[in-house]
């Protein structure tokens, strides 16, 4: 039971990302959004680990390390989480979270091409059922001008940076604790994303509010933080069950988005959302049996 909640609590927490961030998008540019998310998230994972924990694996990152964490930060936190808060001033937010749910899909698509992992078929069908899936639900959104090509094109940039940090995180052998490598990524992405911030955002525009001010705590905070907890403890019980966590997402995506913001839930959003579930499925099938067999 603990274990479900935990999941139920991140797939909750997770899908409410892009609405939070419409919230925010309100009363500040998108870079300046992502900035102090990211800020606070990083300063808040770096005080628990260096203050709370007495194990002698909470160090100070050195020599390769922090290479390999400024990379990891540049693809997951610069350039993905740079892009999806852009791409949301152009995007609905219930496509945000299913666009966010094909990440397992995408890493199957790149672990083939970086480390020669031949897919197998029914993982490349779950791909271009799960893509097309995205394509039948923002079909109606092109239209009524909820969302923009380019907000979906930037989107599905972003979801391909993440893949690939998602690759490199796997290839590396960490040796610090989960809390520091998230901590460190997210500061270093937000420091390498700061002169971009400062280049292209209108500061003239940022309104200091309660939707920049509740946006950002929670994005840090409850998504980044509380979220990511979640998300690594699930991971460290079980990496194949953890990913099935992420079905839920697109449903509560949808759901935070009609409820907070009036989007609308048509046929081609349940069409498409259902899709992209299937594909999921279809993709981690596979890996389940394995998992089922081994025990």
């Amino acid at each position: 039971m603990k274990n479900i909640a935990i999941g139920l609590l991140f797939a909750m927490l997770w899908a409410s990302a892009s609405v939070a961030t419409k919230f925010g998008l309100l009363s500040a540019p998108p870079l300046i959004l992502g900035n102090t998310r990211f800020f606070i998230a990083g300063i808040v994972l770096l005080l628990y680990g260096y203050s709370f924990k007495k194990d002698r694996s909470y160090r100070m990152p050195k020599g390769e390390e922090w290479k390999q964490l400024a990379l990891f930060g540049f693809l997951n936190t610069t350039v993905y989480l740079g892009l999806f808060v852009y791409a949301m001033k152009y995007t609905a937010a219930g496509i945000g979270s299913l666009a966010t749910s094909t990440n397992p899909l995408l890493i199957v698509l790149l672990s083939s091409w970086l480390i020669g992992r031949k897919p197998a078929k029914a993982e490349i069908f779950s791909i271009i059922i799960g893509m097309t899936g995205i394509g039948i639900a923002t079909y109606p959104l092109l239209k009524n001008s909820s969302s923009s090509l380019l907000g979906v094109i930037i989107l599905m940039l972003s979801m391909v940076s993440v893949s690939f940090a998602s690759v490199y995180y796997a290839r590396v052998k960490w040796t610090l604790p989960n809390i520091l490598i998230n901590g460190w990524q997210v500061a270093l992405g937000g420091l390498f994303l700061l002169p971009f911030t400062f280049v292209f955002s209108d500061f003239s525009t940022l309104i200091i509010d309660s939707h920049f001010v509740y946006s950002a705590l929670w994005l840090s905070l409850v998504v980044s933080v509380i979220g990511l907890i979640c998300w690594f403890y699930l991971l460290k019980i079980d990496t194949v069950k953890a990913s099935l966590w992420l079905f839920l997402c697109p449903l509560f995506g949808f759901f935070y988005a009609w409820w907070l913001i009036d989007e609308p839930i048509t046929l081609y959003t349940i069409g498409g959302t259902l899709l992209v579930v299937f594909g999921l499925y279809l993709g981690q099938r596979q890996k389940l049996k394995k998992k089922a067999a081994a025990n």
